[in-house]
């Protein structure tokens, strides 16, 4: 069996070869990986790195122009050919270490999608902006009112997928921009699957270190939950 690792990436020059360093050295047991890169035009560097991965090991998809996160993450989709997929952000802000632990509901049978926490469980987290906080969990609250479900992170990175889970939502996934997070939490409600979250660690990054999302993206993710669950 494998897992295809989505990494959609926008000039991420600084983090991307550690991360992807990291990503390699995990041991996935039994399972083999597909690591698939989607640049969204990135212009800093980052396609002059992945020019140099060999292509033996890495799938790198080029964005002919800058579409967002949620595009990236489409294309990645697409082109994933594992029986479990995850979205792997390249920003270091999440840990590869862990998983097995985010896969081990799936690999059970348990759950058709599993969301990776930052609020949930004693693993280590970044003390950052508290109003990133209070934006996070009003989101969360407000999707969970439309969707019914009692997620405590809609907004998170880390989302993990059985193929046949994906393929169901994917024809329904529209967003181009950080607004993927609603849409997809939405879609996955709306197809009745199991879902499950596990408590993961946090090293969040602070602006001047390259964090990108802001309170425009918070307006956006909030019509997202609307449209996203008044149609279907």
């Amino acid at each position: 069996m494998k897992l295809s690792i989505v990494i959609p990436v926008y000039n991420e020059a600084k983090t991307l070869e550690k991360l992807l360093a990291a990503v390699m050295s995990v041991d996935l047991g039994t399972l083999s990986k597909e690591v698939i890169i989607v640049d969204d035009c990135s212009i800093d560097g980052t396609r002059d790195i992945l020019n140099k991965l060999p292509q033996s090991v890495y799938r790198v998809l080029l964005q002919e122009k800058n579409q967002g996160k949620g595009a990236a993450l489409r294309r990645g989709f697409k082109e994933a050919t594992g029986d479990f997929i995850l979205v792997q952000d390249a920003d270091l802000e999440y840990d590869p270490s862990e998983y097995m632990h985010l896969l081990q509901p799936l690999l059970d049978g348990r759950a058709d999608v599993v969301f990776g926490s930052r609020f949930v469980g004693d693993r280590p987290h970044r003390v950052l902006f508290f109003w990133h906080y209070v934006g996070n969990k009003f989101l969360t609250i407000f999707s969970n009112m439309m969707t019914g479900l009692n997620l405590t992170d809609m907004e998170t990175c880390y989302k993990a997928f059985t193929r046949s889970a994906l393929q169901k939502v994917l024809p329904k996934l529209h967003a181009n921009r950080f607004n993927f997070e609603p849409e997809v939490t939405a879609r996955v409600a709306q197809a009745g699957l199991r879902i499950y979250e596990v408590g993961i660690s946090y090293n969040g990054r602070t602006y001047a270190e390259g964090k990108k999302i802001g309170w425009k993206d918070a307006v956006s993710a909030l019509w997202a939950i609307i449209r996203s669950n008044v149609s279907q």
